[in-house]
């Protein structure tokens, strides 16, 4: 009994510390310490270890830091999250890719007269990095800054695409919602559209899925680790998506080449595909900068029903 209070004597903070143990602010702090860099990445066993945390008490609070983006969840450990990234000054590198893409957006934009956006995959959401819009902008819902759903959106669907199937379906979770009666509401019928998407070479299409009466084409941006941004056109309903389908592609793999220089997507440093689609043969993305109608009527068909999801 002595020797007990002479340590708690020496060191008050012991003491204080098998009083009470650290509260829910203290082991989240803890936590978000235990990353050194925006690059760091780590594995649940690395964050009990790091923080002396009991491993089932590390995992909760990690899945809270998740869901409120102070941390993300990869394949490969968690690393800071958008919010963590915001608190130093840094933008997650979002300030790169917007740079990257500024040019070929407003190509776009002038060339099509359509609304050309750029947007990252955050969690189950797509965040708006930019909009250009010409005419056309104020009848389509998005705003800079704004979120919409990744299921629902061309956007989220060409960067979940190069997902592997365990992440997407982390990232959405077990039930998806409809917004409008095309939305597509099953995580089973959306990984049949994702394929569907692999096989059109990366180009994912939406009509009337988030608002009734929009149409969307989108591609992604592609980097080292899968996809990290994704450029689109929107217009409404009746806009003849097809014919500017190609230069979406064209856009994105060039701001991909731009960020990424010497590699192309689909080899190492351009961005992996699913290991299901490299498997399969799907992982290939348009290296044409112009297709053919007979081509571009290739890729809409393999959806089998002659729509568009």
């Amino acid at each position: 009994m002595t020797e007990v209070m002479t340590v708690e004597a020496a060191d008050p903070a012991a003491s204080a510390r098998r009083e009470s143990p650290p509260s829910m602010i203290e082991r989240m702090t803890l936590i978000l310490d235990a990353f050194n860099g925006p690059s760091a990445r780590l594995t649940l066993e690395d964050v009990a270890r790091r923080t002396g945390l009991p491993r089932s008490t590390a995992h909760r609070i990690l899945d809270q830091l998740v869901r409120q983006r102070w941390l993300a969840h990869h394949s490969f450990g968690y690393g800071l999250g958008r919010r963590a990234l915001g608190l130093g000054g840094r933008d997650g590198g979002h300030g790169k890719i917007r740079e990257a893409a500024a040019p070929l957006l407003h190509e776009l934009q002038v060339t099509t007269g359509l609304v050309a956006h750029l947007a990252v995959l955050d969690g189950p959401e797509i965040y708006y990095l930019d909009k250009l819009g010409g005419r056309l902008a104020a009848s389509v819902p998005s705003r800079v800054g704004g979120r919409a759903p990744a299921h629902c959106t061309a956007l989220g669907k060409a960067m979940l695409a190069w997902l592997e199937p365990e992440q997407v379906d982390a990232l959405l979770g077990h039930e998806i919602t409809r917004f409008t009666n095309r939305t597509i509401g099953e995580l089973g019928t959306l990984h049949q559209e994702l394929h569907r998407v692999r096989q059109r070479r990366g180009l994912a299409f939406e009509r009337g899925e988030s608002y009734p009466g929009i149409a969307c084409v989108a591609a992604a941006i592609r980097g080292a680790e899968g996809p990290v941004a994704g450029i689109s056109l929107v217009g409404d309903i009746r806009a003849p998506l097809e014919n500017v389908a190609p230069l979406v592609v064209t856009a994105a793999r060039e701001a991909s080449q731009t960020l990424f220089p010497g590699s192309a997507p689909g080899t190492r440093g351009g961005g992996r595909a699913p290991a299901r689609a490299r498997r399969s043969g799907t992982a290939g993305t348009a290296r044409e900068s112009t297709w053919s109608p007979e081509t571009m009527n290739r890729l809409l068909a393999v959806d089998g029903r002659g729509d568009w999801m």
